[in-house]
């Protein structure tokens, strides 16, 4: 497994992580990862604030973003996804291994309230079919996020 920069950045912060490989499909960016894995992993969605600009959230993986909710978290008048065309160049990530670690530039992060339930969260590790798991609390901290709900009811 090759190094990506969201490792190479957890490993300098001495933050503590687990890898797992699974073979990414468009269709279905998460169908073929463990099942058992599945109700932990967060996938990593990039909006544009009215006023802020870029913001990322990480939600659940079989969940919505509601993005009224997303803009009273982000204390914005307005949020809304932005053009797949547009990820790689503000993030540096292409779509399916988007990770909330290592972006070109750090924008408000903004995590789903579930995600202090678990011992550990998915999240990309920067590349299609790489998930790394880490303690959410540390990796909130680490990209000096917040949690809040957001996802649709």
């Amino acid at each position: 497994m090759t190094k990506t920069n969201a490792l190479r950045l957890l490993d300098a912060a001495g933050i503590p992580y687990e890898t797992r490989e699974f073979v990414y499909d468009e269709a279905d960016p998460c169908g073929h990862a463990d099942p058992a894995l599945r109700e932990r992993m967060f996938k990593t969605l990039v909006t544009r604030g009215e006023r802020r600009g870029p913001l990322v959230f990480c939600i659940p993986v079989d969940q919505e973003l509601d993005l009224k909710k997303c803009a009273q978290a982000a204390g914005d008048k307005r949020v809304e996804m932005i053009h797949l065309k547009e990820l790689l160049p503000l993030t540096g990530y292409v779509h399916g291994g988007c990770s909330p670690v290592g972006m070109k530039k750090k924008f408000p992060t903004i995590f789903d309230e579930t995600a202090i339930l678990y011992d550990a969260i998915f999240v990309s590790g920067g590349q299609r079919g790489l998930q790394m798991a880490v303690e959410p609390e540390a990796l909130i901290r680490f990209t000096d996020g917040v949690c809040a709900d957001v996802i649709k009811d």
